[in-house]
């Protein structure tokens, strides 16, 4: 069975191997912060697309962020319904 989210076989550089090892072992913020300095030095071209790569990988997906609005809305709604019942 396959594992989830795996790295790329064949990272350009030891910078995007250090990034990419920082998001397996967890430290997606290091992660993300280490891909960003590596856009941000010039990178070659296959580092810009593999640091593009992990900070997709990295981020949240914005129907996340609906959700979350929408549970929070239905529970202020519930609140409201209940002090009013009272």
């Amino acid at each position: 069975m396959a594992k989830g989210g795996q790295t790329l076989k064949d990272p350009a550089s030891p910078r995007m191997q250090a990034a990419w090892k920082l998001k397996d072992s967890g430290d997606v913020v290091a992660a993300r912060r280490e891909a960003e300095r590596i856009l941000a030095d010039n990178p070659t071209p296959e580092d810009k697309a593999q640091a593009q790569e992990l900070l997709r990988r990295a981020s949240t997906s914005p129907a996340l962020y609906g959700f979350a609005i929408l549970a929070a809305v239905l529970l202020v709604l519930l609140v409201v319904l209940a002090a009013a019942r009272y």
